[in-house]
């Protein structure tokens, strides 16, 4: 009995030894393990030219990133595709968002400046000369009302007009009157006083003139005793119940701009606040020296909290254009030459397409040409992806599938044989989730459309290309009226 324990201890104890040796000794015999890919090399985050064959830290102190052979079975989606496993995808913190087809709506940021409006702002100058014997108004600023004294004048021309017009009144010569009196008018004497006159039968040797409008004055030019004569530019008188904002718009935005688009303003003035305003005005040059153009702005203010050279934050909504396909404005590479996103492919597979751009925002940008809409692109840690793709990409797009096609009838509404297009009222398409519309599409160069007439019913089948919907074939549809005899 004492035996066959011992017997059976040593036997168990030979078998464990074995396992151990079994276990850290290298097995010829294929695993399981050795069955799954193996990385190529482990290239480091920020350097894809920092290679190595097993794992470790790049320069930077980062862990290199294994890099896996490009699949060549069915998934293989052509040259530039490349492939990681979902841990490293993480580890990455790779992010991706789909494309969207939805009209832009571009917001024009800038900065402008509080000025008069122009318009309401009044120049005195005298009509004769003289001297300024009482100046009402002390500086520029001062505010002003209508009809409040704004200075006296001395002068012989005044003093001689008068006398005329009072001669004339002796003779009763109406003529005379009349011509006397027009006199008067022409001299910016006001109706009351030349009334005064005659009643009066006084002259006065110095005039008082009055406001003709509420306000601050802009400048202020002459002072208690000066000399002036008709050129002399004595004060001006701005409104401020609405004002003008000066505001410059880069030269690529220009083609944005267009009258009566709405405008928000906000002032460190005011903080917290916004104004709504308008743009009125677009000035036909632009500025030679930094290639802007101005635009002027208009802003009611009838709280008198906007003050002349104010400055402000200035945002102009430019109409949303016709909808397209956008992304978001991270995921896109600029390259100088080439401007191009990653497309996420599933099941960790990733490749750099060329994309054309048109308009953006603050936080989105057209895409007219790369993209499908059903794609999903890669917003965050894409650089590295992309250098990885961009080394054997040919950056052209996959091959479209079949659901980038649809097919659907219609009835035209109108055609444009040069410019090869018509307006169709579509069906709704079911797959993509469309309703019925009335859009305009365009014909493949190879399709013949030239007995195509409004009013003809056809069946067609188009994709999205470039931008605009292409109809690449198409037939039409006998419509049989109700009631028609066979």
């Amino acid at each position: 009995m004492n035996n066959s324990v011992k017997m059976l201890l040593a036997a168990m104890v030979g078998a464990a030894i074995t396992a151990v040796i079994l276990l850290w000794q290298p097995s010829s015999a294929p695993h399981v393990e050795d069955d799954e890919e193996k990385p190529l090399y482990w290239v480091a985050p920020m350097d894809s030219n920092y290679r190595r064959d097993e794992p470790g830290l790049s320069p930077m102190g980062m862990e290199l990133v294994p890099v896996y052979a490009t699949s060549s079975g069915p998934a293989d989606e052509g040259p530039g595709t490349v492939t990681i496993s979902p841990a490293v995808s993480n580890n990455l913190g790779v992010r991706t968002a789909a494309v969207k087809f939805k009209a832009l709506q571009t917001e024009i940021n800038t900065v402008g400046y509080v000025q008069y409006n122009q318009d309401q702002l009044v120049h005195i100058h005298p009509r004769v000369e003289g001297w300024v014997e009482t100046l009402f108004v002390k500086a520029a600023g001062d505010r002003v009302q209508q009809g409040e004294p704004l200075y006296t004048l001395y002068s012989p021309q005044l003093v001689n007009a008068q006398e005329e017009f009072l001669l004339a009144l002796k003779r009763n010569n109406k003529v005379l009157i009349r011509a006397a009196k027009a006199r008067l008018v022409s001299l910016n004497i006001a109706a009351d006083f030349i009334e005064r006159l005659q009643s009066s039968q006084q002259v006065r040797q110095s005039i008082t003139f009055y406001a003709r409008q509420s306000g601050v004055v802009d400048e202020l030019n002459i002072r208690e005793g000066f000399y002036v004569k008709p050129g002399t530019s004595m004060m001006s008188i701005a409104h401020l119940d609405e004002v003008w904002v000066e505001a410059e718009v880069f030269e690529r935005q220009a083609g944005l701009i267009q009258l009566g688009l709405p405008v928000t303003m906000s002032l460190g003035y005011l903080p917290g606040q916004s104004r709504q305003g308008q743009v009125d005005y677009i000035y036909p040059t632009l500025n030679e020296k930094n290639r802007t153009l101005r635009v002027r702005l208009r802003f009611s203010n009838l709280d008198h909290q906007l003050k002349p050279n104010m400055f402000a934050q200035v945002t102009i909504q430019a109409l949303a254009n016709e909808p397209q396909l956008v992304v978001a404005k991270e995921a896109v590479i600029r390259t100088g030459e080439q401007d191009r996103v990653v497309v996420a492919l599933g099941e960790g597979r990733f490749k750099s397409v060329a994309v054309k751009l048109g308009r953006s925002n603050s936080h989105e940008v057209e895409i007219l040409s790369g993209l499908l809409e059903d794609d999903s692109v890669v917003v965050s840690a894409q650089f590295l992806l992309d250098s990885e793709s961009s080394k054997s990409s040919d950056f052209k797009r996959m091959q479209e599938p079949d659901s980038a096609a649809a097919s659907v009838n219609g009835v035209i509404n109108e055609i444009n044989i040069s410019e090869r297009s018509a307006v169709i009222s579509r069906e709704a398409i079911p797959k993509w989730q469309r309703a019925a519309a009335t859009m305009t599409f365009h014909f493949s160069p190879r399709i013949d459309i030239s007995d195509l007439v409004v009013g003809d019913h056809i069946h067609f089948t188009f994709k999205l290309l470039d931008g605009e919907f292409v109809i690449s074939e198409f037939e039409p549809i006998v419509v049989v009226e109700q009631g028609a005899s066979s």
